[in-house]
């Protein structure tokens, strides 16, 4: 089966996805399957396939150029090679409209001093984020994602710092008492096999 998708990415990213030597290019290529052809003038990743579907990882692909796309390194894009990771993208003109001091401020906001606020999101949901132009990119597993997302939309409609940390805290107090009660459960379980 022949398969060819297109993403377009900023051309200041070209060079991040073409990598030295084209490393990072053919790196995709290889772990995916596929072939890119990237025009540099405007911008063009084209991802070409033409072995059985199997054998291919078109989306993860398409995943990894946008992530590089939208600011991340190709070795954070990469985590998206690793199990149920995926990539997701807000757009801050959704809530900053068209103005370009709102849009600095949300994303002034998101970053945080020194990058503080992106490093406490990471920390406490394990996503990884890059904020880029009018979007912020977010690679983690589909709660993780769920997470920073939350996070995010809060600080974007005003929310405290702290309130939204603190929100990020208590999900993951939550997480830990859920995975507990998993173990507490099965071994619980198991022992009354054994007594069986």
């Amino acid at each position: 089966m022949s398969f060819a998708h297109n993403v377009k990415i900023p051309r200041e990213r070209i060079g991040a996805l073409i990598g030295k030597s084209g490393k990072v290019k053919q790196d995709i290529e290889k772990r995916c399957g596929v072939a890119i052809e990237i025009d540099s003038e405007n911008g063009d990743a084209l991802i070409t396939g033409d072995k059985p579907v199997e054998q291919m990882e078109i989306f993860k692909a398409i995943e990894i150029i946008s992530a590089i796309g939208r600011g991340f390194s190709p070795q954070r894009a990469m985590r998206l090679m690793e199990g149920e990771e995926a990539f997701q993208q807000i757009d801050l003109r959704d809530y900053a409209g068209k103005s370009p001091s709102a849009l600095e401020r949300v994303k002034g906001r998101i970053i945080g001093e020194a990058g503080k606020s992106r490093r406490t999101i990471e920390d406490l949901t394990g996503a990884s984020i890059s904020v880029y132009g009018h979007t912020v990119g977010i690679i983690g597993a589909y709660h993780e994602i769920k997470l920073a997302t939350d996070a995010i939309t809060m600080l974007c409609k005003g929310s405290m710092h702290k309130s939204v940390y603190n929100m990020l805290q208590e999900a993951r107090r939550r997480e830990k008492m859920d995975k507990m009660r998993l173990w507490e459960d099965s071994n619980t379980a198991n022992m009354e096999r054994e007594e069986d």
